[in-house]
């Protein structure tokens, strides 16, 4: 008769006890978040070392180690116009603030359009943190071109005809995707030259192979700044701190021309809220540091910041937009 009462009993104070852990679950949970970070972070960065994107992690790699308090370790992983990386951060990782991604605006918003096919979704697999840049792209030529004007180039084009192309670090990158923009905007034909990269086309350009390139700012800065590239015009809203004296588009004569290249941290889709606001917080407080402004503004962008959903508004616009200019373009890679 004991036993029988107490195999009654049984499901009750069982069903009691399920209550209780599943009331303090969530607070495990939050307790688990609130000590984020408790080990190293992998900073995913879809291209080779070397370049803009690499200084940029580089730069954020310091002051995330100093704030966080963990060993923050970059990881170069290129290839596929910066999808092999995103991809390794969307579908490889986990979804627990661990390994962050360098988010670009090639692999965000324009390769869904540029690749027949994609291994992964940047709106659903990836969650967006913050937009930490928007590189200005600069029209520049070889000096031996002899313009330095926009107007003196758009004159050399459609009046004195003359048989130009333009050098781009490969389809569907920023330098293509402002060559292509300002052909339909301006009603002119340079011939586009791909390349492997930013590097290759930069060393066609100062030699006088090719005699225009629309590059990142970060990129040709130095050759500009020692006169051997010549810009005619920036293609942000406002002119570059990094070149002050280098017009915008709409201030050389093409108006409603904008065209940048932007960058910011995503993370794995299904990464807890008060991971990705805590990861939020700790970058705007970075971009609040005087001293980390001289050297991010350095590099050719100004500060950015923000919020996570301000991130993932821009990824959709720019899908959208950036599309539209590959359709146009008739640019693929596969």
């Amino acid at each position: 008769m004991h036993q029988a009462s107490l195999t009654r009993r049984r499901p009750a104070w069982v069903a009691c006890l399920a209550l209780v852990l599943g009331a303090i679950a969530p607070s495990f949970q939050a307790l688990a978040q609130d000590a984020y970070p408790s080990k190293n972070i992998r900073f995913v960065v879809p291209y080779p070392p070397g370049g803009p994107t690499d200084l940029m992690a580089r730069l954020l790699q310091t002051e995330l180690q100093t704030r966080l308090g963990v060993t923050v370790v970059v990881d170069n992983k290129s290839g596929a116009g910066g999808n092999t990386g995103s991809a390794d951060v969307a579908k490889q990782a986990p979804a627990d603030g661990y390994t962050i991604l360098l988010a670009a605006s090639g692999p965000m918003a324009v390769n869904s359009t540029l690749y027949r096919s994609m291994p992964f979704n940047p709106l659903t697999d990836l969650a967006p943190v913050i937009q930490i840049s928007s590189f200005p792209l600069v029209l520049e030529v070889n000096p031996k071109v002899g313009v330095k004007t926009v107007k003196e180039f758009l004159n050399l084009l459609k009046v004195q005809k003359a048989d130009l192309s333009f050098a781009s670090a490969g389809n569907g990158t920023p330098q293509h995707l402002a060559g292509e923009l300002f052909n339909a905007q301006m009603d002119t034909k340079i011939a586009h030259i791909p390349y492997r990269g930013a590097g290759p086309a930069l060393n066609d350009l100062l030699g006088g192979q090719v005699g225009v390139m629309f590059d990142i700012l970060g990129s040709s800065l130095p050759y500009i700044q020692s006169g051997k590239l010549t810009p005619l015009a920036v293609t942000s809203a406002k002119r570059s701190p990094a070149l002050p004296t280098v017009p915008t588009m709409a201030e050389a004569g093409v108006p409603g021309f904008e065209f940048t290249a932007w960058h910011g941290i995503a993370v794995r889709a299904g990464t807890p809220q008060p991971i990705v606001d805590k990861l939020n917080g700790t970058l705007n407080a970075i971009f609040q540091d005087a001293e980390f402004h001289k050297k991010w503004e350095a590099i050719g962008s100004p500060i950015v910041g923000g919020t996570a959903a301000q991130f993932g508004d821009l990824i959709k616009k720019e899908t959208v937009r950036l599309g539209k200019v590959v359709k146009d373009s008739g640019a693929t890679v596969d």
